[in-house]
Formats: C-alpha cells, structure tokens, sequence
C-alpha cells in the first residue's frame, strides 16, 4: 500500500468502516440462517465465521498501521471476551507484527542520531528483535561494550497518531448520536496520553519515574535509560532479556516459579496505582517479561498515567469495599471517582461491578470460559438497565489495566493452577495504607539482564 494512501483520512476512514460493516453483515446473515441448521453445524460456521473475521482484522490493521494495530492488539489480549480464534491470530500483534525495511529506517535512524550509526554504536543489528504499532527494537551494542536495546518510532507514526486520533472522534461522535455510553472522557484520555507514545523522551522520564518508585524491590527490573543516544524519536536503553510472561513452558524450563511470578505481577500493578498513583498502563503480554530468580521485567512505557490524589484515594476506598463486601462503600468509592448513572437512585449497576471484579480476581474462573462468558453478560446486563452517563478520565487507562490483566488470566487460563487466590489480599493490603506512605524515591538500580530467552517487545 502506498503511504499516502496509508496516511489519508477519508481512506482510513473507509477501510476500517467497509471491514467493519463486513463483519457485522455476516453475523447477521449466519444468525438469519440458524433456524435451518443443527446446533453442531452452526457452531462449526460460527467458529469459521470468527476465524475469517480475525484474520480479515489482521490483514486490514497491518495494511493501516497507526493505532490501528493497537486496537487490534487490544482485541488479542482480551480472550476473556472475544471468541478464542480472535484471541489465537490476533494476539500475533503483540510482538509478531511485520517490520518496517531497513532501508527506510537507516536514514530515519541516522537522521535521529545526527550522524551515521557506526559513530554511536559498535554493533547494531539490522533485523529488529521486536516490531509493534508504532515502533520497532533493534539490538545494538554500544562502543563500550554494553548490549543496549534501541526504540525507533516510524517515520510516519505521529502523522497516523494525528489521523486516527480525528477518525476516533468522529466515530465517538457518532456513536453519541444512539447512545448515552460516556464515550467523550475516553476519547480525552486517549488524545492526551496516545500522541506521547511517540514521544521517546517522555517515555524516558516515564520509565525513570515508575523506575524509582519500584527501586527498592529486588523482583522488578526496567531498563535504564542511555540518556546520550535518547532523542525525540528514539529510545536507548539497557537490553533485558527474558521470558513472555504467556509462555509459561518456558518460564518453567527457566526455573521461573510462576506460583511466585503471578501474584508479584498483581502486586507490582495494585502498588503502582494505589501507593504511588503513577503506573505503567500498557501490560500486555509483550512486556511483560519472567526474568531468573523469579523477578518481573516491565518494557514499554510510552503509555502511563498519573492519577489525582483524590482518585486514588476513591479507588482505594472502593478496592477496599468490594474485597470485603462493603456494598454501600463500593457505591460511595464509586461516586467519589467520578461515575454517574442514569438513574442516581439505583445502585445495582455499581454493585454488579463489584460482583464482577470479584469474580475476575478468582483464578479460578478462568478455567471455565462459560462461567467467564456468565460473569461477563451478568455485568453488562445491568449497565443495560442502568447505564453510566459520566465517568472520569481518569478510570480509562486503570480500567485498561485491569481488563488486560483479565485477559492475560484468561490467556493461561487452564495452565496456570495457582494454588491460592491471594489477589484479594494483595488488592487489601495496598488498599488500606494510610494516605501518607509513599516510598520515598531512591536511584533506580543496575537493570541485571536475564540469560534467558524470547526477546519481548520494547515498542508501542
């Protein structure tokens, strides 16, 4: 496809409604159709019908690029409520997306940089070790000696950034049109938070700050920072490597514990948004990496968030509620973030979430996927009855961090037998610090590089 092509509006615009609209209209003619089939064969096109739809996703997101594949990443990150053959060839965008040719990112590189790459790097590989939506990794070795990672964003990433970012809004306009859904705090958040992705030097003040809030933990590793070949639109820093948290017979052959690896996972996360309110917000397979001696690796920081005090301190109440069944303080921490229902007088919706979030915390709902498919329709009924009408921008990026960490459980599902759900306590004991204590930031450690394998992606 040409890059113009790729780049105009009115296309984008087109290719993702025509795709849209494709797969929509073939839901309903298989539903139109059912009557005359057995349960066995509907079943079977059904799945079909998912299949070809997934891959139909996957082919249009590549040909658009852009945020495109963010959306479709999200989608294979999410089997918890997606069919599993979207999950299957979609969760391939997570660190499986086809590179951008050397040929077009030497010059992008060299111009970044202000000379040629033999001047800053004694080695640099020209096959990237990791390709995303926005970005691609290559492996290099500095005239020192050190093995770093390097985050180049495409040239054309900001321009999509900027296109997509318009085409979302016309659709949430529209959308708007048929709905009370509060869509408008969602689209802030996102036009606020996703044009920073591209920005490598906020990524590097990110990854500082959550680096020392974490620093005094020995089980969490992020990549030090090569401040001197950093610049707006690349990124140098300390090569980790490790194991997808997904691949779980690695981990294992590694001498990972993943009784050990999971609940530090939920713990890192809870710690992040409820003790120091700034947290990484994209935690997706692909970065997140088991490293030896039972540690985690986080990669990928151009999305992260800073919460207000008040809303974390609403989150906290709310967390601390629903874990000890609290109802009527659920609804308060509810309300005091920022979430407003149609019908102020009835509750039963923000009860629900909190039944539904319990029920998500449970490893053990995961092993059956009629159950996670129950907990799920029972959740969305009720905002059916009673929908949100406003909500915060703040809730957006935590809620993606929750629903990806749904989607991850739902990923190891039946492979993962944790023999204790400990997530309750876990969520509790961040939950009920006082206000007040905060770890005070202290220099962020040496990053130890794992001997281990499967490089996880560094890019957006």
């Amino acid at each position: 496809m040409l890059p113009g092509l790729r780049e105009n509006r009115v296309f984008r615009f087109t290719y993702a409604a025509t795709t849209a609209a494709r797969i929509l209209s073939g839901y309903k003619i298989l539903s139109m159709r059912k009557k005359g089939m057995s349960p066995e064969e509907y079943d079977r096109r059904l799945r079909d019908h998912h299949r070809r739809n997934a891959q139909r996703i996957y082919r249009g997101v590549l040909r658009l690029q852009g945020l495109m594949i963010k959306i479709g990443q999200t989608i294979g990150s999410r089997p918890d409520v997606f069919p599993e053959e979207y999950a299957s060839v979609l969760s391939l965008l997570q660190d499986k997306v086809p590179p951008h040719p050397w040929k077009e990112m030497k010059p992008h590189i060299e111009r970044e940089l202000g000379g040629p790459i033999e001047s800053v790097f004694a080695k640099f590989d020209r096959k990237p070790v990791a390709a995303a939506s926005l970005a691609q990794v290559y492996k290099a070795k500095l005239k020192d000696g050190r093995q770093v990672a390097v985050k180049v964003v495409y040239p054309n990433s900001p321009r999509l950034v900027r296109t997509d970012l318009r085409i979302l809004r016309g659709l949430i306009w529209l959308e708007s049109r048929f709905s009370n859904y509060p869509l408008e705090p969602v689209y802030n958040e996102l036009a606020a938070n996703v044009p920073l992705e591209v920005d490598m030097l906020h990524e590097a003040e990110a990854m500082r700050a959550i680096a020392s809030t974490l620093a005094y933990r020995d089980d969490v590793v992020i990549p030090g920072i090569i401040d001197e070949h950093t610049s707006k639109r690349i990124l140098t820093m300390e090569y980790v490597d490790g194991i997808k948290i997904t691949n779980l017979d690695g981990l294992r052959a590694a001498g990972i514990d993943t009784q050990v690896l999971f609940p530090l996972l939920v713990e890192v996360y809870m710690e992040q948004i409820m003790r120091h309110g700034h947290f990484h917000a994209d935690p997706h397979p692909g970065n997140l990496l088991g490293l030896p001696g039972n540690r985690l690796g986080l990669l990928d920081f151009g999305l992260t968030k800073k919460i207000t005090d008040d809303f974390r301190e609403a989150f906290k109440l709310t967390t601390r509620s629903m874990f000890t069944g609290d109802n009527e303080g659920l609804v308060r921490g509810l309300k005091a973030q920022g979430m407003k229902l149609k019908n102020e007088a009835d509750d039963a919706s923000f009860i629900a979430s909190g039944e539904f979030f319990r029920a998500m915390s449970d490893p053990e709902t995961y092993k059956d996927k009629e159950i996670v498919q129950a907990v799920n329709e029972a959740w969305g009924e009720a905002f059916k009855k009673n929908p949100l009408v406003d909500m915060p921008g703040d809730m957006t990026l935590a809620m993606r961090v929750f629903f990806l960490l749904f989607g991850l459980g739902a990923t190891v599902g039946n492979n993962l037998d944790l023999q204790e759900n400990n997530i309750p306590q876990i969520a509790l004991k961040y939950a009920q610090e006082p206000e007040t204590t905060v770890h005070p930031p202290v220099a962020a450690p040496q990053t130890q590089v794992g001997a281990t394998a499967n490089v996880s992606s560094t890019a957006a």
